[in-house]
């Protein structure tokens, strides 16, 4: 079973999936006109991440002091269930922007999922994403990206060339991470990869393992820090017990990706 999230470059909002709810138990599914899974919530903690894929877009923590967290600006292309904007918000207390292409995703997510409304620190905008990382206003300024941009089939990410990832990278501020949700069993992956490699350094890259699902997350830094284990393990403990993620188990299946 797949697990990603969203959209297509078109803005006609009639050339776009219809959204549809699901539940099974105590989780509540987002789809976008197919069986596949574009994000989740467990329904009595609906600010919690559901998806271990997810949580492991969280890998940035790792890379930043845990005392700056609420200080910082954290950007989500692709809102899926919500899942990541809410976390960022509510659990660790950041400024929070969104960008979902989209509407009947916005509007699933404020009735059914628990997004909140937009406030001074959460900002969920409907646009295209590959136009939004050109935005020179937002240079700069973002310390934790999350890239999840596949189609309502869930074959492969939209968005995906070296040029794109490049303007990610403008996007974010020297200590800042890109977190990006590619399918790792998709003869795409090491092509996405490369492309990711092509605009941030072959220094820049951490990856970890593929989930049973086939989600294989692969972080990138704008200015390679190159922390050590033991450095990184310090760092998760912290976040574990801060946040409830479970990041000392990432350590285990999370390395630099060597070319």
């Amino acid at each position: 079973m797949a697990t990603r999230t969203r959209t297509r470059t078109k803005t006609d909002p009639n050339a776009l999936p219809e959204v549809t709810i699901s539940e099974d138990g105590e989780v509540r599914f987002l789809h976008l006109g197919t069986e596949w899974i574009q994000g989740s919530m467990i329904i009595d903690s609906p600010f919690e991440i559901e998806l271990e894929y997810v949580q492991r877009m969280m890998a940035w923590l790792l890379f930043v002091e845990p005392d700056s967290v609420s200080a910082r600006h954290s950007m989500q292309l692709g809102l899926g269930s919500g899942a990541l904007t809410k976390f960022h918000f509510k659990k660790l207390k950041m400024d929070t922007t969104t960008i979902e292409i989209n509407p009947q995703v916005v509007i699933a997510c404020r009735t059914w999922f628990k997004l909140p409304p937009d406030s001074a620190k959460l900002r969920v905008l409907l646009g295209d994403a590959a136009e939004v990382v050109r935005h020179a206003p937002f240079h700069g300024t973002i310390d934790a990206l999350q890239v999840d941009l596949y189609d309502h089939e869930a074959a492969a990410p939209v968005l995906d060339s070296p040029d794109f990832y490049a303007d990610c990278r403008n996007l974010l501020t020297d200590e800042g991470c890109m977190t990006v949700n590619l399918f790792g069993r998709d003869a795409s992956y090491e092509r996405s990869v490369e492309s990711i490699r092509a605009a941030f350094g072959a220094d820049a890259i951490y990856a970890y393992e593929q989930t049973r699902d086939g989600n294989a997350i692969v972080l990138a830094q704008r200015t390679p820090s190159h922390p050590t284990r033991m450095e990184l393990l310090a760092r998760a403990e912290v976040v574990q017990e801060r946040w409830g993620l479970p990041a000392t188990k990432w350590l285990k299946v999370f390395k630099p990706a060597q070319p």
